[in-house]
């Protein structure tokens, strides 16, 4: 048992710390990243994590749902954070990062998959930074002469086209909503969802005059309003995951539905239970199914490779 158990809730941060003989454990819940979605919360294999949606002014915008975490349930295994497609959870070991559902590859990670070819970048574009709704992305450009440039008017057409423009995306808070790709009008960058699944909006069902779902929704421009205050979805950019459900009044009148997530090779069970409380029982057996075929396939190509070095 721990020698020390500490929970400090402030409005920046959630920290849990556990203090061992010969270990420390802690996990910091960024609320300035934090969503307030329902991922972390169907994740958590103790149910350790909740979500509650908070008191609204009728003068202000709705909040974010608040997440907490029970710190007599948390065991600090980092399913969280693996799991949080904003990385707003970091457990630390020891002052590590390492975390052992990882290394011991029993639990998956997200797949971010995100390339950017700068070749194709016009000199003096910088859409993709106005357009990611959390600011994750920063471009530097730099002359032939090493030096940077932040002004490319005063250029040559020829110092203009050797200048060289780098860009930087944080990944690792990056929930993959496609924004950036949508606006880059060359093509430059390609992102595929870690998440994919389905967004819809009853209107007959929303309460006359409400847009909380608009309020929360960390992805700017998913949900607006129409001329007549409907609720309009842009799935495109969705990346469902359901801070919206969380504050939703009427729950029947939102729906998501997580059909697919994009992660690295995993053989647990724990992954399987998650993936379901994720998805739906009927999507994890798919994934299920489709691991299978390709275990078999993988059986079949070794055993032909076998046979042709036999006969060698």
């Amino acid at each position: 048992m721990p020698f020390k158990k500490t929970k400090s809730d402030a409005a920046d941060a959630l920290v849990l710390e556990w203090v061992l003989q010969v270990k420390n454990y802690k996990l910091n819940l960024d609320r300035n990243r934090c969503a307030g979605c329902q991922i972390c919360t169907l994740a958590c294999p103790r149910q350790a994590i909740t979500t509650q949606k908070q008191p609204k002014q009728s003068d202000e915008p709705t909040k974010k749902a608040k997440v907490d975490i029970d710190l007599e349930k948390c065991n600090f295994c980092g399913i969280c954070d693996v799991t949080c497609p904003y990385g707003a959870v970091k457990v630390i070991q020891n002052g590590s990062h390492d975390l052992a559902v990882l290394t011991k590859e029993s639990y998956p990670q997200l797949i971010r998959d995100i390339t950017v070819d700068t070749r194709r970048c016009d000199k003096e574009c910088d859409e993709c930074v106005t357009a990611c709704p959390l600011s994750l992305i920063t471009i530097s450009k730099v002359g032939y002469d090493g030096q940077p440039v932040n002004d490319l008017s005063g250029l040559s057409p020829l110092a203009k086209r050797r200048v060289q423009v780098t860009l930087d995306i944080q990944k690792q808070y990056c929930p993959t909503c496609r924004a950036c790709e949508f606006k880059c009008s060359s093509g430059a960058i390609k992102v595929k969802k870690c998440f994919e699944g389905k967004l819809a909006v009853d209107t007959e069902k929303c309460p006359p005059g409400c847009h909380e779902c608009v309020d929360v929704c960390p992805i700017t421009g998913t949900l607006t309003l129409d001329s007549k205050a409907k609720v309009v979805t842009a799935e495109q950019t969705c990346t469902f995951c359901g801070a919206c459900k969380n504050v939703c009044p009427k729950p029947e009148a939102l729906t998501v539905h997580r059909t697919k997530i994009f992660h690295t090779p995993v053989h647990s069970g724990a992954w399987n239970k998650t993936l379901e409380r994720l998805t739906s029982p009927s999507d994890a057996v798919k994934e299920f199914k489709a691991q299978a075929a390709k275990t078999r396939r993988e059986l079949v190509l070794h055993r032909f490779e076998v046979e042709e070095m036999k006969k060698k």
